[in-house]
């Protein structure tokens, strides 16, 4: 089963497309709840300079629907908080855990730092998933650090970010993401050599020569005080 962490940025600067990102969102909740596991369950946060935990983990997707319905724009983006804190649900749930997260790119009032949501990530066993909603393409106008930063933590959670338009194109990235998520292969293994639970990160590389027509997606290592 699936526990989907929903983090949507409701700061002032999103105010023109919040209308659209909502409704994908819950287009995306649907399809979750009433087509997957019966098991699949999410949770949704919003954060401006506040983070704000609208539901923990549900399948009722009328609580889901009516907490997106009344959220406005407004204030700084505290992004990395939202990642960080919103994890703490997820570590003890059975099953996979992802982090899905609209925003545009950057972090403005957060007191984390991106080596804190990072870690907070990996620790939780979750993918993560940034949505980077993007109306300006002209790089002069666009936050590439903060792509840049939600990139490498995608990476290194075994995620991918997207940077769709609103409209249909932000409905088939979430399109994608459900395909994604339920077209995986778990592999386990027992690393030798390593004290259990000694906390420290361990690199993880997966290869597979004689197949150079996959794509492999995985995470960069572990912790070995949440290894499981």
């Amino acid at each position: 089963p699936l526990s989907v962490t929903l983090l949507i940025d409701t700061s002032g600067s999103t105010a023109k497309d919040l209308k659209y990102e909502t409704g994908s969102l819950a287009k995306f909740l649907n399809a979750l709840v009433r087509e997957g596991n019966p098991e699949d369950a999410a949770s949704l946060y919003s954060f401006n300079d506040q983070v704000t935990l609208l539901n923990s983990f549900t399948r009722r997707l009328t609580r889901l629907e009516d907490s997106l319905k009344p959220l406005k724009a407004d204030s700084g983006t505290s992004l990395y908080d939202a990642i960080y804190l919103s994890t703490s649900a997820l570590r003890d749930r059975e099953g996979r855990h992802v982090i899905v997260v609209v925003t545009d790119g950057g972090d403005t009032t957060s007191t984390k730092k991106f080596s804190d949501a990072r870690s907070a990530a990996q620790k939780a066993d979750a993918i993560f998933f940034p949505i980077v909603v993007v109306p300006i393409t002209n790089p002069a106008g666009r936050n590439i650090g903060g792509e840049h930063a939600l990139e490498t933590l995608a990476v290194s959670t075994g995620g991918r970010a997207f940077y769709p338009t609103v409209g249909p194109e932000l409905d088939l990235t979430f399109a994608d993401i459900l395909r994604e998520l339920r077209t995986q292969y778990l592999i386990g293994f027992y690393p030798r050599g390593v004290s259990a639970g000694d906390g420290k990160f361990h690199t993880v590389r997966l290869e597979l020569p004689k197949r150079k027509d996959l794509r492999i997606s995985t995470r960069t290592g572990y912790y070995g005080v949440v290894s499981r």
